[in-house]
């Protein structure tokens, strides 16, 4: 009787250690996925030895499909440096180092304004397709009417406007300055705030991504005075971008199948001035 007994109590136990693997091998699995996926957009990956590398960057992130309201690494404008207009959001990493920016240009009598800032997905469909469907003119033209030809039509849109999943504005890193045309910057004002930008943005990690196009950039959009990016993110964030973002992604907006046609990613996304590279 107590042969069986024990018999009895070891079956019962291998059976219970058997039902509790799982259970501990999800507890485990759940702990892991908090520790590298505390953001849906960033994570830390693990290497074979334990160690962190790099933070990467998830393909929503980059191509915008996210809240910039909803997310811990972003931070709203204050009214005092976009003029009263609300709802614009920064990485916390480019708003402090515009902030600097900014209090270094009021010192010399220039007043930075954030015209623009982070776009996501939708925003920037709005934009385009705005533009696609002749709500938006361009240059007075419903372009719906006047062009016909898609590819033509994104070509004239894309001058100074990027597909929705394309645009630097959707990383939390690129800012639209003062006036959202070149025109400005040749007045007795806008020149001298153009050349403070010249001589002194690189300082606090900017860079005006779009120069004049020439042999060094002799694709993409034109000219932007305005358009200034926050080196030490966009950096690492095109690299990504580069690296896994293809012309499948590119979709869910108007026009989304010129994209591959006209090369958006090798020369509107990373044709830019080279000293921003």
């Amino acid at each position: 009787m107590n042969r069986f007994k024990i018999i009895l109590f070891v079956i019962l136990s291998l059976f219970c250690a058997v039902c509790l693997i799982p259970v501990f091998q999800t507890g485990y699995s759940a702990t892991s996925a908090s520790i590298f996926s505390e953001n849906k957009h960033f994570s830390l990956q693990p290497t074979p030895h334990g160690k962190e590398t790099e933070t990467q960057i998830g393909k929503d992130y980059l191509l915008g499909k996210f809240e910039p309201a909803q997310e811990k690494d972003f931070v709203e404008v204050d009214s005092n440096y976009s003029e009263e207009k609300r709802g614009l959001y920064l990485r916390n990493e480019t708003y402090k180092a515009f902030i600097r920016m900014h209090d270094a240009a009021l010192r010399s009598g220039i007043k930075l304004i954030i015209i623009s800032a982070t776009r996501n997905f939708d925003s920037q469909k709005k934009i385009w397709e705005g533009k696609w469907t002749g709500k938006m003119p361009v240059d007075g033209k419903n372009l719906s009417e006047t062009v016909n030809n898609p590819v033509q039509r994104a070509r004239i849109i894309l001058r100074f406007s990027s597909m929705p999943g394309t645009s630097r504005h959707h990383w939390g890193t690129d800012i639209d300055l003062n006036a959202l045309n070149n025109d400005y910057f040749l007045t007795e004002k806008g020149k001298k705030t153009y050349t403070w930008l010249t001589e002194n943005a690189s300082d606090y990690g900017f860079c005006q991504t779009y120069t004049p196009k020439n042999s060094t950039r002799p694709t993409g959009y034109e000219e932007e005075k305005w358009h200034w990016s926050y080196l030490p993110l966009a950096r690492p964030f095109l690299a990504q971008y580069t690296q896994k973002i293809g012309y499948n992604d590119l979709n869910g907006f108007l026009g989304w199948e010129t994209a591959k046609v006209l090369r958006v990613i090798e020369d509107y996304v990373q044709s830019i001035n080279k000293n921003c590279k």
